[in-house]
């Protein structure tokens, strides 16, 4: 003979005011949808949410190992591996907006510099972090490769800041 426990209500998900993984945040507008990929960085739309630990000290990174744009002159594809690091402050950036974001670079004709440093000033207009960096490590386009670093202010003091682990470009030897 089986026993059945009958059914218990379950406990709100909601604790201590943040929002959990059952629930999304009204202001995600593509987060668990289908959405096309934007058809310039301008038209793209960073969104973020709130910072489940805005008291913490700590670093957020995305790393996109496959990033690409256009040549503004020549049309020609560049790829690059990017690491960007952040500590938030009051909001984190949705990564599936951030991934949108990245990949409506993808026709978009513009200099190695002013893609890395456009990406970090949107990170910064939507999420207002304490901290950013990001490195842009570009593969060779002329037989030189170009590697473009952008770092808002100084590190928040005590905070531990993992090294981008990109290796110089070496070439084949």
């Amino acid at each position: 003979m089986t026993t059945v426990r009958p059914k218990t209500p379950k406990k709100s998900r909601k604790k201590q005011g943040r929002t959990t993984s059952k629930q999304k945040p009204a202001s995600l507008t593509q987060l668990g949808l289908s959405v096309e990929t934007p058809a310039s960085p301008e038209k793209a739309r960073l969104e973020t949410a709130e910072n489940p630990h805005p008291g913490a000290l700590y670093v957020a990174r995305f790393t996109a190992p496959e990033f690409t744009s256009l040549c503004p002159v020549t049309g020609q594809p560049d790829f690059a591996h990017l690491v960007i690091d952040y500590t938030p402050n009051k909001l984190i950036v949705e990564s599936k907006s951030f991934k949108l974001f990245l990949a409506s670079f993808r026709n978009h004709g513009a200099f190695h510099e002013d893609c890395t440093i456009a990406i970090a000033k949107a990170i910064e207009e939507a999420a207002s972090p304490r901290w950013l960096r990001i490195g842009g490590y570009w593969y060779p386009r002329g037989g030189i490769p170009i590697d473009v670093f952008y770092q808002s202010s100084e590190p928040p003091k005590g905070m531990w800041i993992p090294e981008q682990g990109v290796a110089p470009y070496r070439g084949r030897g």
